[in-house]
């Protein structure tokens, strides 16, 4: 397995930093190979520029500006993002990796001659993992849409292997969140990276037999 995480938070000492070392974890005990971006402590650059989107089709120069980006993506056959979900959607700087990195001929291939849409350009990547926190409430964010889900469960999980497998966990109410359902919540991504990786939980205890 080779896991790419992309980490999209500002603050050292976040929940959600709590939420990609738990990742990180579980991919090591599964004996994954792994890269992480950090994107704010990288410094990545979120704004597609203006000579960005006039190359955008100039494949491969497209590329260049995030080279080592896009050789993660290419590299990695299980895709994983850890992030606070901001305004019911993605952070910026993660919006900004999805328009930058994600590009023609490196994940989706353009319309041609023969082809009337684009079609999917990561059938390697066969699993794809979403962790994320939400100020707002399941139900509030259920009505918005959760632009931000969709986007990367349909939208990048369109581009994946047809029968990728792909989990989601989301902590809603993060700021009104307490010790216990932290807890609980780091619990749930422990379980969901298990099914993402195929790891199995541990096996209850067998009762001793009275007879």
């Amino acid at each position: 397995m080779r896991a790419l995480v992309v980490y999209a938070h500002p603050v050292a000492g976040s929940f959600n930093a709590a939420i990609r070392d738990l990742v990180l974890d579980k991919l090591r005990a599964a004996g994954a190979e792994i890269r992480l971006r950090d994107l704010y402590a990288e410094g990545f650059q979120a704004c597609l520029t203006g000579p960005e989107l006039q190359a955008y089709l100039d494949s491969p120069a497209n590329r260049a500006p995030v080279e080592a980006h896009c050789a993660d993506i290419e590299w990695c056959d299980t895709l994983i993002f850890v992030y606070p979900t901001w305004w019911y959607g993605l952070p910026a700087m993660l919006k900004g990796w999805l328009d930058r990195v994600l590009l023609p001929d490196v994940a989706f291939l353009m319309p041609d001659g023969q082809n009337r849409t684009i079609r999917p350009g990561l059938h390697h990547i066969t699993r794809l993992g979403v962790f994320t926190t939400c100020g707002a409430s399941w139900w509030l964010t259920r009505m918005i849409g959760a632009p931000g889900r969709r986007t990367l469960i349909r939208g990048v999980g369109l581009l994946l292997h047809p029968r990728a497998r792909k989990v989601f966990a989301a902590h809603y109410l993060m700021d009104s969140s307490t010790p216990e359902s932290r807890a609980k919540h780091l619990s749930r991504v422990a379980a969901r990276m298990d099914r993402l990786t195929g790891a199995r939980a541990p096996a209850a205890p067998m009762k001793e037999s009275k007879a």
